[in-house]
């Protein structure tokens, strides 16, 4: 007897559910990609991951973007594509609040995929990078001629980009906080930044004195030295063991006895980091009794660890997500640790906010400092550092 027949496929129908693609798919797509940019990081996100954040195949993916870079590239440009398209419907006369109240609900409303251009856009290739500095440069304008209006100072847009830090800082964290809540906060913290005088930072009350880093005085601690700057100039994806080895003098292959790979080098030196700048708060906040005045010194502590320590900073900040999640752990504790000692000398300056808005705040001086040292180009002196902390002081609302 024959073996019975498998039962006949049904037909595939042209009915809605099955043909009808999303109009916005390419949306969805970017979206998507810029939620695992942001949290994996350019070199260790895969077009596979995106495509199942979207709930397509990678093939799919690969009709609507070449490859990865071009997916990237499309990431890094459309928030701020957003934001420019946000202030285009703004009257050029309307009030500074007005213009920064259109770049606050598309940072909140993109709060999940707007980290990528601040760590990740120097993965860029030239021209994009020269094409994002331009539209930057488009945004910052408007909102220093805005700035200008309210409170002119010759500032040289120092507290426009400020303003922008403080407002793109909620795409750097993960507190919960609702939307309106936190267009609200990000909206006044913004707002006090554009109304401070950056001038009225005292020097003398700022002069922070860090922890001296360690001098080299082993091979291995030499080689970690060696390897801060080549991760902070090229990125850690893009340094071979070679480029660090030749720095010291040694072979590739004479590395591994001193570090089990590349990983661990970064591990360390995100290590250093948080060491340094813990040591940095212990320091600032002996002795201190009054919150006002404990806030204030926090404020010139970072200040003051940014603009001396940039590279390592600048390593401990954009290469965390790239670090494994066994050696990532202290790491991430010793972060949750500075937070915590923040939070509660804000809500002890302010009462009035709970822990996730002073958390929120908290970001938001940070982004300041952020935005602000890269438009002093990290020009160490104590008039930088004194306007820095006086905007830093302004977004907390103290």
């Amino acid at each position: 007897m024959a073996p019975a027949s498998p039962p006949a496929r049904p037909r595939a129908t042209a009915g809605p559910a099955a043909a009808t693609r999303p109009r916005n798919r390419k949306q969805l797509i970017v979206d998507a990609a810029g939620r695992v940019f942001s949290e994996r990081g350019y070199h260790k996100a895969s077009m596979e991951e995106v495509a199942a954040g979207v709930g397509i195949t990678a093939a799919a993916l690969y009709r609507h973007f070449p490859n990865k870079y071009a997916l990237f590239a499309e990431c890094a440009h459309v928030m701020v594509d957003r934001l420019v398209a946000a202030l285009d419907e703004v009257p050029s006369d309307a009030a500074l609040s007005e213009v920064l109240t259109a770049i606050t609900r598309v940072a909140v409303a993109h709060r999940a995929s707007g980290g990528v251009y601040r760590w990740e856009a120097r993965y860029l290739d030239r021209g994009d990078r020269r094409r994002l500095a331009v539209k930057f440069a488009r945004l910052v304008g408007r909102v220093d001629e805005a700035v200008q209006r309210e409170h002119p100072l010759p500032d040289e847009r120092l507290r426009a980009v400020a303003a922008l830090g403080a407002i793109g800082s909620i795409s750097m964290h993960h507190t919960s906080i609702a939307a309106r809540r936190a267009e609200s906060l990000l909206l006044a913290s913004a707002l006090r930044v554009a109304a401070t005088d950056p001038s009225t930072g005292r020097p003398a009350a700022h002069s922070v004195r860090l922890p001296v880093r360690p001098v080299p005085r082993t091979r291995r601690a030499e080689i970690l030295a060696a390897a801060i700057p080549l991760f902070a100039r090229d990125g850690f994806a893009n340094v071979t063991n070679g480029q660090i080895a030749e720095a010291v003098g040694l072979t590739p292959s004479a590395l591994y006895r001193h570090y089990p790979g590349k990983v661990d080098i970064l591990a360390e030196a995100c290590l250093q980091a948080a060491g340094l700048l813990a040591q940095g708060v212990e320091q600032s906040l002996h002795e201190v009794t009054d919150p006002h005045d404990a806030v204030v010194a926090l404020a010139a502590t970072y200040v003051a660890y940014c603009f001396e320590c940039t590279e390592l900073n600048s390593v401990a900040e954009a290469e965390l997500a790239g670090v494994p999640a066994d050696l990532r752990r202290p790491l991430v504790l010793a972060q949750r640790n500075h937070i915590a000692v923040w939070e509660q000398q804000v809500r002890l300056a302010r009462p009035e906010l709970d822990p996730r808005q002073a958390r929120v705040l908290v970001h938001a001086g940070f982004g300041v400092v952020v935005e602000a040292g890269r438009r002093l180009r990290w020009r160490d002196g104590p008039d930088h550092r004194a306007a820095v902390t006086a905007l830093v002081v302004g977004a907390l609302g103290l």
